[in-house]
């Protein structure tokens, strides 16, 4: 009962995994990023402990595909886990175990990944992977939203979906942008809505962080003489 997609901009270097489902708060269970190393993706009786894992190794030198194999075999419960992988090149994996339920399904496009379970189309990740592709000079963040949105339209889930993350990573240890609808009648559209809104301050807050003195003040602030 969940859709998602890894993702990498090839302009820029950003890495980022968008999810949603029909169970609250996806984004504290299912996608992780690094900057500089990938993105993962663990879902259908979610370990969390598999994206850090999956990051770890790829920090170590594995390519997606290799790490995958790794945490696959490592993973004593593997026939109930979902996994999509991308690493820094835009090489990419996805796993999904013999006890996954269907519909589910896995595609695998130029630097993105998708997988989906207990859908209503084993489609549905290729409709996802398509309209990644479609857009390569928007902001990464923005194609995965759009992503996430063709996943809906392309049949979604049987239930309602309720909560919806998006993670991006750049350069910075911390996160590019990191947003989460954790319970939303529309979390899809809700999630798009706070990109919107956080897309004109993310290089700002970036900033703010790295370099202080150069940071330009929220517009109506004041500040005072030192």
């Amino acid at each position: 009962m969940t859709f998602s997609l890894v993702g990498r901009c090839a302009r820029t270097g950003m890495l980022g995994a968008v999810v949603t489902t029909s169970s609250i708060s996806v984004g504290s269970r299912c996608s992780h990023a690094r900057a500089g190393i990938g993105a993962a993706l663990t879902q259908h009786r979610t370990d969390p402990r598999l994206g850090p894992l999956a990051l770890d190794l790829l920090a170590h030198g594995f390519s997606a595909p290799e790490a995958m194999q790794a945490v696959v075999a490592a993973t004593p419960h593997r026939h109930w886990r979902q996994l999509a992988l991308i690493d820094a090149a835009g090489r990419t994996a996805v796993y999904s175990g013999a006890n996954v339920r269907a519909e589910r399904g896995e595609a695998q496009g130029k630097d993105c990944a998708s997988i989906a379970n207990i859908v209503r189309s084993a489609a549905l990740p290729q409709a996802m992977v398509a309209a990644f592709e479609a857009s390569p000079d928007l902001p990464l963040a923005r194609r995965l939203i759009d992503a996430l949105a063709a996943g809906e339209a392309a049949g979604g889930e049987y239930q309602p979906v309720t909560s919806a993350a998006l993670v991006v990573v750049d350069r910075e240890a911390f996160a590019y942008v990191d947003l989460r609808v954790d319970d939303h009648p529309q979390p899809i559209a809700e999630l798009a809505r706070l990109w919107a809104k956080y897309e004109p301050e993310a290089h700002a807050y970036v900033i703010r962080a790295v370099d202080p003195e150069a940071a330009v003040p929220p517009p109506g602030m004041q500040l005072k003489p030192a």
